[in-house]
């Protein structure tokens, strides 16, 4: 699977020369060049690392970061930055980074940085992943809230995620509609009957019609393979 990494940096010539580096060891950059389309980016696409420089155009590091963690994002982070201070390194991890990196910083430590750690959370993901359907090689991360099918990330819309999410959570048991109503809408949304029926029928066509069951008046549960 080729590791997908946004890289934030607004110096054009740098990005180039980190994007180049990293796609040369296989993986896929995508590059952002303000705090702003940086944001827009990691919320609109899953990626396996995320490289932020600190001192950008319309925001910063480390508020972009903790932003996102704010918002249950958990895709790991390396801060690239000429802040050296011990102050701004604390500030760095309080934030939410897995790594600090120093400015100026030899290209080949970074790409040894990244391998390392996108080796280490893969590892850690292969631990945690739940399997839905072994015949189709669907897998399901729940601390990322990510579907897999091959390795490769199956895109859902944040309620399917969120909807997927606890009913495997609650496995075996069944979880009524007004649960899953108070747990995955907002209180500025008004949940209907309809619109859950079709974030349930486009789970099943993903993952197989037997995983989701649902009973009359009683809700929807997840039968896993080895729990049937």
């Amino acid at each position: 699977m080729s590791a997908k990494i946004l890289l934030l940096e607004d110096d054009l010539s740098l990005n180039e020369i980190i994007a180049d580096a990293l796609e040369d060891e296989g993986f896929t950059v995508s590059c952002a060049y303000d705090a702003q389309e940086a944001l827009e980016k990691a919320y609109e696409k899953n990626f396996d690392l995320w490289i932020f420089d600190v001192k950008v155009p319309k925001g910063n590091g480390f508020e972009i970061l903790k932003e996102l963690r704010e918002s249950s994002k958990n895709t790991p982070a390396i801060f690239l930055t000429s802040l050296s201070m011990l102050d701004d390194v604390k500030q760095g991890f309080l934030a939410g980074c897995d790594d600090y990196i120093k400015k100026p910083f030899d290209i080949d430590e970074l790409v040894i940085r990244v391998k390392n750690i996108i080796k280490r959370n893969f590892n850690h993901q292969k631990e945690d992943l739940i399997s839905l359907n072994s015949s189709k090689n669907i897998s399901f991360d729940p601390i990322n809230k990510t579907l897999y099918q091959n390795e490769e990330i199956i895109n859902l819309t944040n309620k399917e995620k969120e909807l997927l999410a606890l009913l495997l959570k609650k496995r075996p048991h069944f979880v009524s509609i007004e649960k899953i109503f108070d747990e995955i809408w907002t209180f500025d949304e008004e949940p209907t009957i309809m619109s859950l029926r079709v974030y349930i029928k486009n789970l099943r066509k993903i993952l197989g019609k037997d995983i989701i069951i649902n009973q009359r008046n009683i809700g929807y549960a997840v039968r896993l393979e080895n729990e049937k």
